[in-house]
């Protein structure tokens, strides 16, 4: 028999495969990647540097939904306000797997490139050195709840009985369906007002 046209395994099909995985689960194995496409485990580490190597193949092809290139508007605000929403997008198409790419130290080359490009926009910006990673990192607080704000429920709160909670039925009515959005904008407003506040406290010394 000739060898088949279309290889039976490969880092895409791989990464697809763990995908549909997480999605269906919330988690995946090297075992199931390869019963799933028919071939022997062995084989997926041929591919592959093992289970890490899936995971970081797996932050590439979410990554991969987020515009970089908002990294490069003036001014800084602006650039992260867009990347957020961008990231947020990203994420939210893939929910599940937030908590995997959220718990392993990130080594793809493509995100590590991002980071760098965010990085050198706030210092540029003028932010003081220790204070880059924590303002990343809230950024990334605020979007990445918000991504999973938007796989819950429409309804995360029953209420059986109004008269128990009577507050909450109200707001809760007041908010209708945008809630997650809402909330978003919301927190997404007082993030970057309290960073500009504090790009300014360092320039005045």
């Amino acid at each position: 028999m000739g060898r088949p046209r279309t290889p039976l395994l490969d880092r895409e099909r791989i990464t697809t495969t763990a995908l549909e995985l997480l999605a269906a689960q919330g988690e995946f194995s090297v075992p199931q990647i390869a019963r799933r496409l028919g071939v022997q485990t062995g084989s997926v580490y041929h591919h592959v540097d093992g289970r890490d190597g899936i995971v970081e193949l797996l932050r590439e092809r979410v990554a991969a939904g987020i515009d970089a290139s908002a990294l490069a508007l003036r001014p800084w605000d602006r650039a992260l306000e867009t990347w957020a929403r961008s990231y947020r997008a990203a994420f939210a198409a893939h929910p599940r797997a937030i908590p995997l790419l959220m718990t392993s130290p990130v080594r793809a080359p493509r995100v590590l490139e991002q980071y760098e490009r965010a990085v050198t926009l706030l210092l540029d910006a003028g932010f003081p050195l220790p204070e880059v990673m924590p303002v990343l990192v809230a950024l990334e607080n605020v979007v990445l709840g918000s991504a999973l704000d938007l796989a819950a429920p429409v309804a995360m709160w029953e209420i059986t009985d109004e008269s128990a909670a009577p507050h909450l039925a109200r707001a809760l009515d007041a908010v209708g369906d945008g809630r997650a959005d809402a909330a978003f904008e919301f927190a997404l407003d007082g993030f970057l007002a309290h960073a500009r506040g504090r790009l300014e406290a360092a320039a005045q010394g």
